[in-house]
């Protein structure tokens, strides 16, 4: 069992990419600014944004846990680790701001079924490192919010199939993960262990502690993402925790809303989702900007289950039904 997906490096590698383009554009500007003695306008705005700009080292905060379990920063390993995921997450600056944005708007969903089930607030974290507030599909296959595999979900009674996938459900996905989250802490007797396992899975860390005959994550030798893994969650906590101490300014309306819903009953089949959707005022594509674990242009429904359809409350788009 795997809650795996292989973004992690490419994040640290775009942003570092960006990082060493926007260096060498600097210089760039730097050689120009010397070899020619007439300039425009442009030329003149871009020399004073090269003087203005700054890339300034960041100073760790004291004190740094995960879910109240210290991170011990006194290594030098470790200070190496986490000053890496602070860079990275800072200064990949467009990133930073949309997941401010979606935090505004995911969080609330996925904070009190967390606090519900005993898990930390600290791993709401852990979804922004997972897929970044996004129901994407990894590679691997590992999918939605929560990244979770195919035979993971339908482990803890997940639907899953062609027309209704409920991964992509966040709350049922979000209960999922408190479960998962939950039995590995019983077995690692750690938190921070539990996220490591939810990256790798709970096999691949047992696997690790007995070949390395260490206990603790801070002292295991794993593979790039997963050693990565609970430092980029860490830089998130702080940096999304404190965003304007980083540089993040925004205001109120700046953030992304979530849309408030009513719930309606179906235990029917639903042969044309278009057509449903007009009857309840809306469309399509709103009816499954909502309910994204509806897979497809129909529900068959063959057992008669009943299923809880989100439809958003008046007001808040936009619709012309002869558009």
């Amino acid at each position: 069992m795997r809650f795996f997906k292989n973004t992690l490096i490419f994040v640290g590698f775009a942003a570092i990419v960006g990082i060493l383009v926007q260096a060498v554009n600097v210089n760039t500007t730097k050689k120009t600014e010397t070899s020619h003695k007439g300039k425009s306008p442009a030329d003149t705005t871009m020399v004073s944004f090269v003087k203005d700009y700054n890339v300034y080292a960041l100073p760790l905060p004291q004190d740094v846990n995960f879910a109240g379990e210290p991170v011990p920063v006194e290594n030098p390993d470790i200070k190496e680790r986490l000053d890496r995921e602070f860079l990275v997450n800072t200064y990949w600056q467009s990133n930073g701001l949309l997941l401010v944005k979606r935090a505004h708007k995911y969080f609330p969903i996925i904070e009190p079924i967390l606090e519900k089930n005993g898990i930390p607030d600290d791993f709401k974290y852990l979804a922004i490192a997972e897929s970044g507030l996004m129901q994407v599909v990894s590679p691997a296959g590992a999918t939605g919010v929560w990244q979770i595999m195919k035979a993971t979900g339908r482990e803890y009674g997940l639907e899953i199939n062609d027309n209704v996938d409920e991964r992509y459900h966040i709350e049922k996905a979000t209960e999922v993960a408190c479960q998962y989250l939950k039995e590995a802490k019983e077995k690692f007797g750690s938190w921070t262990l539990a996220a490591a396992s939810y990256n790798a899975g709970r096999a691949g860390i047992e696997r690790q502690q007995e070949r390395q005959e260490v206990e603790g994550y801070y002292d295991l030798l794993l593979n790039t993402e997963t050693g990565r893994y609970v430092f980029r969650i860490v830089a998130l906590k702080e940096i999304l925790s404190n965003p304007e101490k980083y540089g993040f300014n925004f205001t109120e309306r700046d953030m992304y809303q979530y849309i408030p819903t009513k719930e309606i009953s179906v235990d029917t089949a639903v042969t044309n989702f278009a057509s449903f959707a007009k009857e309840l005022g809306i469309n399509y594509k709103i009816l499954k900007i909502h309910n994204p674990w509806l897979r497809e242009a129909h529900l068959n429904n063959k057992s008669r289950k009943t299923y809880q359809l989100k439809i958003p409350q008046k007001g808040y788009y936009t619709y012309n039904p002869q558009s």
